[in-house]
């Protein structure tokens, strides 16, 4: 349990009448995890999708990821678009991503009329519910200088809208 300092006092004087025994804070800094130099990458990653469905681009990652020699890190992702979205997805069978899509189509579906929202065609907002419900950003630990995804797991842009997009990622590697 987390206290901070400025509500901790009434903490410390009720728990010394219960007879409990309380250490207090010290002033001494805390040790240091320093492991030595910290290195930064930055790139905007595109993926250029055809309309709607699930795009893998681990393979780009691990490249951008191997480019930099690293042993000890964390890969972050932020998609730059709010009709679509994030997703370490299976990799191996394609019948996932067919129900993945349907899914969400079920989920929110086109509706002319449904919507108040419905700028750019009857997909806006059903893609923005989508993005809503799935995740924009992602963190993928870097262990002994690779992604630490599991044997079935690949990195997905999910394309929520019907046309053809270009898609932007800001990856961040924060490295040792």
């Amino acid at each position: 349990m987390c206290v901070c300092v400025r509500s901790a006092r009434p903490f410390l004087e009720s728990a010394a009448h219960a007879g409990v025994v309380v250490r207090r804070p010290v002033s001494a800094p805390a040790p240091s995890l320093y492991n030595g130099p910290v290195s930064q990458f930055a790139t905007i990653l595109r993926v250029r999708t055809r309309g709607r469905g699930l795009y893998e681009f681990t393979g780009d990652l691990v490249e951008w990821v191997d480019a930099h020699q690293l042993d000890t890190g964390l890969l972050t992702l932020f998609c730059r678009h709010t009709s679509a979205s994030l997703l370490i997805q299976e990799n191996a069978a394609p019948a996932v991503r067919d129900d993945l899509e349907a899914y969400f189509e079920a989920l929110a579906p086109e509706d002319k009329g449904r919507y108040s929202h419905d700028d750019e065609g009857p997909d806006d907002m059903p893609a923005h519910i989508r993005a809503a419900l799935t995740a924009v950003s992602l963190s993928i630990p870097i262990v002994e200088g690779r992604l630490a995804l599991g044997t079935w797991q690949g990195v997905y842009l999910f394309e929520h809208r019907r046309a053809p997009h270009l898609r932007e990622i800001a990856a961040h590697l924060l490295a040792s």
